[in-house]
């Protein structure tokens, strides 16, 4: 079987390159979330068409995840990750342009596409970071995502004041930034031998890659949790602004109704960011070297499960500081939860896959994105606390796939898949 080979030495400074493209790309992305729920209103759309809209770009992550992580094994990293910020920037723009509907679905399709790029750049990291170092290294895309939720929505509330689609105008703008500055500064991390594995071997390397103990437990943990966190993400919006922007201010000025939900919705991402960007680039590490992956993910779970029974009792309480202090609670717990369950992917396999594996974990984390959002809207529509109880329910789901899940051990990178393959039927993968 034709596979790349691995870079000789990759350089650590592969780690800060891909952190600030990551990055760039959560900025672009944050400066359009104070105000996508409200452009797509200006549209005429309701809550179940707006958290679609979401759903579309989820969706495109989930088909092309496996697609962009299979072929950076194949071509190596770096020419993926500069081709799918390209994409990324023009669906900026067209969200940007939109005149009707249907433009602005195309757009979130298409900047969906690029961004299925963080197999590939969590390949990078996989590629630069020991075994044992993995999780502090996922920590740090975990990081750049937290940061970019910091500044991306704070910016993008303040644009907003000048209009809904200026902030997407800035996103295209920034991901052109991070497409030049990716191709000065990007090393390549795995030296491809050119040839490319034929798509017999693909699939081979799919199925050892399924075939490994723990391997479809963590997929489906992945979908389940990433799921019941995904019904809360995409109407936080519109649930702030059903209990704090007074229906009288939207009946007598839409717009500035839509003005101070985007400005109530910028401070709560931007705690979200905060709390994220703590806690996976300050302790995930730290705290997965002493506790271990698994006891963060079901540390996490907890925590996530109480926050999401907590969220609409706060809003009919009607208190929006004890509401952001709840995001801050929630963020906290998916920031245990996403770093250990991507280590503990990657631990599992071996390098000739690590593209292939975090594609698969993306791509169940895309599929929750799209299941999520696509009911999100609908359940809001029911009862706002529908969406937050029913992804209560889904980590309680979780919390039971995950008994038994191992802790597991690496296998030596030097081994071939059959030796790989017959140790673990001897040995049992070395996980206990």
């Amino acid at each position: 079987m034709t596979t790349a080979q691995p870079a000789s030495a990759p350089s650590r400074s592969a780690l800060w390159v891909v952190f600030s493209i990551v990055f760039v790309d959560l900025v672009g992305f944050g400066l359009i979330i104070p105000i996508q729920a409200f452009y797509t209103q200006s549209f005429g759309a309701r809550p179940a068409v707006i958290t679609l809209l979401g759903a579309s770009y989820s969706l495109m992550q989930f088909l092309f995840m496996p697609f962009w992580g299979r072929l950076s094994d194949r071509i190596g990293r770096r020419p993926v990750v500069l081709s799918s910020v390209a994409l990324s920037a023009l669906g900026f723009l067209l969200f940007a342009l939109g005149t009707e509907l249907w433009m602005l679905f195309a757009a979130r399709m298409l900047a969906g596409f690029g961004n299925a790029n963080i197999g590939a750049a969590q390949a990078v990291i996989a590629d630069s970071t020991a075994p044992q170092d993995r999780a502090k290294g996922m920590g740090l895309i975990g990081m750049a995502f937290g940061l970019g939720f910091v500044i991306g929505p704070a910016v993008g509330g303040t644009l907003a004041q000048w209009g809904l689609a200026v902030p997407a105008f800035a996103a295209a703008g920034l991901c052109a930034l991070n497409l030049v500055s990716a191709y000065f500064l990007l090393p390549e991390t795995r030296k491809p031998d050119g040839s490319g594995a034929p798509a017999q071997d693909r699939k081979q390397i799919r199925a050892a890659v399924l075939a490994q103990p723990g391997v479809r437990q963590l997929l489906s943990l992945s979908l389940v949790m990433t799921t019941g966190f995904a019904l809360m993400e995409q109407i936080v919006a519109l649930f702030i602004e059903h209990f704090w922007v007074p229906e009288a201010l939207v009946a007598a000025t839409e717009a500035e109704g839509h003005r101070r939900a985007a400005r109530l919705t910028t401070i709560a991402m931007l705690t979200v960011g905060v709390s994220m960007a703590v806690v996976q680039g300050g302790f995930t590490g730290k705290l997965a070297h002493r506790f271990g992956e698994k006891s963060l993910v079901r540390a996490g779970a907890l925590v996530i499960l109480v926050g999401l029974i907590a969220v609409p009792l706060v809003g009919e309480y009607g208190s929006f500081p004890l509401f952001v202090a709840t995001c801050a609670w929630l963020a906290v717990g998916q920031g245990l939860i996403t770093p250990s369950m991507t280590g503990m992917l990657s631990r599992f396999v071996g390098p000739d896959q690590q593209g292939a594996a975090l594609g698969l974990g993306q791509s169940m984390s895309s599929l929750a994105r799209v299941i999520g959002p696509a009911c999100a809207g609908s359940l809001l529509e029911v009862h706002t606390r529908a969406p937050y109880w029913t992804g209560a329910a889904l980590v309680v789901v979780g919390l039971f796939v995950m008994r038994g899940l191992p802790e597991c051990r690496r296998l030596p990178q030097s081994m071939t898949l059959p030796a790989k393959s017959a140790l673990t039927a001897i040995a049992g993968n070395g996980c206990a």
